[in-house]
């Protein structure tokens, strides 16, 4: 069984936003010479995530309306988490919601995603360096 591990670093200028990260995942997979198995594509930051949906400008503006309708930034003072000297509660709501991490199977060298499947990173509390980890394993 072989094992490869790879970080993905992001620093985003927005306080919310999605990166498509599919490319640089299966540019880890192609380093990792595994055929057969699996890929974790996992956000290690608590205000960030990693989701799959579809490469598509108007739902992503559709997460951005919805998720600050759910959760929204202001006014600060709503969150008990921002009592600490914080003002990010609302982003640890948000990849709450959006997720932590996805598994997606590894098929003759490749992701193998569905037709319009697509693997993003989403940011919640931008503006800093975050990192992103890449761990296949397989045959």
């Amino acid at each position: 069984m072989k094992s490869h591990t790879k970080y993905l670093t992001f620093n985003i200028p927005a306080r919310m936003d999605f990166v498509h990260i599919t490319p640089k995942v299966q540019e880890a997979v192609a380093e990792s010479g595994v055929q057969e198995g699996l890929c974790l594509v996992n956000a290690m930051h608590i205000t960030a995530s990693v989701f799959i949906n579809d490469n598509e400008r108007g739902l992503h503006e559709d997460y951005k309306r919805w998720l600050e309708e759910l959760a929204p930034h202001e006014p600060i003072s709503r969150y008990q988490h921002n009592r600490t000297g914080e003002d990010n509660g609302d982003a640890h709501h948000k990849r709450q919601i959006m997720g932590r991490e996805v598994v997606v199977a590894i098929t003759e060298g490749r992701l193998d995603l569905g037709t319009w499947e697509a693997i993003f990173y989403g940011e919640f509390d931008g503006r800093r360096s975050k990192r992103v980890l890449v761990k296949i394993i397989g045959e």
